[in-house]
């Protein structure tokens, strides 16, 4: 609350009497306004930052941007934005923002060309990469922070129109986990919940997740839950999340795991189980049952750190109340066995009946505002839908939704994108488009990245907002493409609601939306006949319905974007069946009926052994590295947040970290002194600030500044290929 307050003043302060009435006013109460102060234009959109999906109306006057205000109606965010959301229209005038495409030279500086010969030389390198090489030599790497409509327009060109196999996007850093594990368990990457459930819920179990600072309108959600809910939180690090909890548990890094197998055995031995639902909407409980066994409640201690009363503390609370709900983020989805945690929890939610009902759910919240729009729509490692490349009848429908050859579909899955990394080093991979994303600062391991786009990419283009970030500077060719704010179409958020967000402003320069540089490329590739039904975001919007016609997340009914608009969102799935029965309704669950995706109807209990941890500390590297979240002003690498003035001042301005007073004073290091953490990877210097929201033996690093990735570990869940950032070892030193 005292950042809200201070950032509050800190508005006031800069901003003056007119964005600071506007701010504290509705749209419904412009009228209310003097003259002076109307705006000439409102846009209702989608906040572009976050998953949450909150409605920022967006206030224009003599066509410049002028302020946000909240929604009060929209059944998301129900008039509140956290910082980022009110900040979300400053970053738009950067200096640095793109408004030329940049082209380098032969002594390898970037200089302005035309947008003809960047397109001419987007097609050109490319052709004759794949002409050399072949169509598996070329590959994106997209994004969830673009629209549905340009994600399904990218995947479309590379794949149908340009020939190329290989494209993934950075979703694959924060939920590759838990798609595979819904897609595993329940047929379907299907999150079952809604915002109410957070309100509704009895008891709330957080895993690896601080939706105070990550998602905090969802943690006022939960602050308007009047049941006087128990919250837990399993983390090793005292969050602001634990620190507000009920009960806190400081489990050891990677080994919760093992923490809910041993519930789950709790819960079979006590006959705590809701043995009607297991029997008539699940299949093979037996065999976790036998599997389960083993972890007993001394094994669970011994591996967690955690006393065994705690532990059967925690299993009895769960027992008890009859709407459970468990809600996970980062902690679970990026680790090793990132597939399989998941699944772990979903299992407790299985066993106990906390599925379907309000309050209920095994409930993954997602990270970027529109990363189950890639999920479904970005045609990467899986086809438009949830679709398989590999599946003969799916490409079928797909061709004959799109009117295409179906010989132009590629018949194998796109590499995920660390083998598509892998691909370059060895040298099979030689061009690459990077869109809206910025690995240059996000990918782990990061000097392996940096070497490989140096060393053996031949051609590397990068598509974004700004030409400064650390991917963008490496670009053989820059082309500078428009933002949220300054273009039109749809999101996904965690609760699976689409969402429209608008223009209130024009791109600067020559920058283009993402939808309009993808359509000329098709033209300069000579493929664009195949787009010509793509002619804007909302007639592409009527493509993804044919797409989505009969699937799980089916939208077919959705009108269009005034529906959307009208309805305050609407969450999939919507058929046309559904519009025949009315206006849809604001909360919507999945799994009431207790039928999944799967042939037979019934969810997956799955399960597999504790693996070791990749890189546990020692001996010459005795600490836990710790990752996660800093501030809510800001977001991943902050190309946007560090934009904002304001933003800037809510943060530390440099990379810091935290450690237990035990170890300060074994390592004589006082608070706020330089240290170096070291890792096998590489060093970074941070000022110390010592604190016990940490373990002894443990150290945490915000995720937010650049130098994070020369320490993290290059590990990957087997199932998911996502990354594992959260834990490593590393040493630390003082600073002389």
């Amino acid at each position: 609350m005292k950042l809200f307050h201070r950032f509050s003043q800190m508005l006031k302060e800069r901003q003056g009497p007119l964005t600071e009435e506007l701010r504290l006013s509705s749209t419904s109460s412009h009228g209310m306004l003097p003259d002076r102060l109307l705006p000439d234009k409102t846009s209702a959109s989608i906040c572009g930052y976050c998953s949450t999906g909150c409605q920022l109306h967006l206030h224009s006057k003599k066509n410049k941007p002028i302020n946000v205000t909240a929604s009060a109606s929209y059944p998301v965010n129900l008039g509140a934005a956290c910082p980022k959301g009110w900040e979300s229209l400053s970053v738009l005038d950067s200096k640095d923002r793109g408004t030329m495409p940049l082209l380098k030279d032969v002594n390898g500086r970037q200089q302005i060309v035309s947008w003809d010969i960047a397109l001419e030389t987007f097609c050109s390198r490319f052709k004759s990469i794949q002409k050399l090489h072949g169509n598996e030599s070329t590959a994106w790497i997209g994004t969830g922070q673009i629209t549905n409509e340009d994600l399904a327009l990218l995947g479309a060109l590379a794949k149908f129109g340009m020939g190329w196999v290989h494209g993934d996007g950075n979703t694959r850093q924060c939920m590759a986990s838990a798609v595979t594990a819904y897609k595993q368990t329940f047929g379907f990457d299907a999150p079952p919940y809604t915002y109410a459930d957070l309100e509704a819920s009895d008891t709330l179990v957080f895993v690896g997740s601080n939706p105070c600072i990550a998602h905090p309108i969802l943690w006022q959600r939960v602050m308007r839950n009047q049941r006087h809910p128990d919250i837990i939180v399993i983390d090793p690090r005292m969050t602001e999340t634990a620190a507000a909890a009920s009960l806190h548990l400081p489990i050891r890094p990677k080994s919760d795991l093992t923490l809910f197998y041993a519930l789950a055995r709790i819960f079979i031995q006590n006959q705590w189980v809701d043995s009607d639902f297991v029997k008539n909407h699940t299949n093979d409980y037996d065999a976790f049952a036998t599997f389960v066994e083993s972890f007993t409640l001394e094994r669970a201690a011994l591996t967690t750190g955690l006393k065994e009363s705690t532990i059967m503390n925690l299993a009895a609370r769960i027992h008890e109340k009859t709407a459970v709900s468990f809600w996970w983020t980062m902690g679970v989805n990026q680790g090793y066995q990132g597939t399989r945690t998941a699944q772990a929890i979903i299992n407790l939610a299985l066993l106990t009946g906390n599925i379907g009902r309000p309050g209920t759910g095994a409930n993954s919240i997602t990270g970027q505002c529109n990363a189950m729009g890639s999920r479904l729509f970005s045609n990467t490692t899986s086809l438009f839908g949830g679709r398989d490349f590999q599946n003969q009848g799916d490409r079928e429908e797909v061709a004959k939704c799109l009117k295409i050859p179906v010989a132009r579909i590629p018949t194998k899955n796109s590499l995920a994108y660390d083998q598509i990394l892998k691909q370059v080093d060895a040298g099979k991979i030689k061009g690459l488009w990077i869109v809206a994303t910025n690995p240059g600062h996000s990918w782990i391991d990061q000097s392996n990245w940096l070497r490989l786009v140096r060393t053996k990419v031949d051609f590397l283009v990068v598509q974004d907002m700004y030409y400064s970030t650390e991917t963008a500077q490496e670009a053989d060719l820059y082309l500078p493409a428009a933002g949220w704010g300054e273009k039109l179409g749809t999101f996904i958020n965690s609760e699976r609601r689409l969402g429209v967000i608008e223009p209130i402003t024009e791109p600067p320069g020559e920058s283009r939306s993402d939808f309009d540089i993808f359509k000329s490329i098709a033209c300069q590739w000579g493929c664009g006949d195949m787009f010509t039904e793509w002619k804007d975001p909302a007639s592409t919007f009527q493509i993804l319905k044919r797409l989505t016609r009969g699937r799980p997340c089916d939208i077919s009914g959705i009108k269009d974007y005034a529906m959307l608009q009208r309805e305050g969102g609407i969450q999939w799935p919507f058929s046309e069946s559904h519009a025949k029965n009315g206006s849809p309704e604001k909360e919507r669950r999945l799994f009431g009926d207790g039928s999944f995706y799967h042939p037979d109807q019934r969810a997956r209990f799955l399960f597999e052994s504790v693996q070791p941890p990749t890189e546990p500390p020692d001996s010459s590297y005795p600490f836990w590295l710790l990752s996660g979240r800093g501030t809510s002003a800001q977001w991943h690498t902050q190309t946007r947040t560090g934009k904002s003035p304001m933003l800037l001042q809510m943060a530390p301005a440099a990379l810091y970290v935290e450690l237990h007073p035990k170890d300060a004073v074994k390592l004589n290091i006082r608070h706020n002194e330089k240290v170096q953490i070291i890792s096998r990877r590489g060093s970074v210097e941070a000022t110390a600030k010592v604190m016990a929201t940490v373990q002894p033996g443990q150290v945490f690093i915000p995720m937010h500044y650049q130098e994070v990735n020369r320490l993290t570990h290059p590990s990957f869940d087997s199932y998911s290929r996502q990354p594992s950032y959260k834990a490593c070892a590393v040493q630390l030193n003082k600073v002389s």
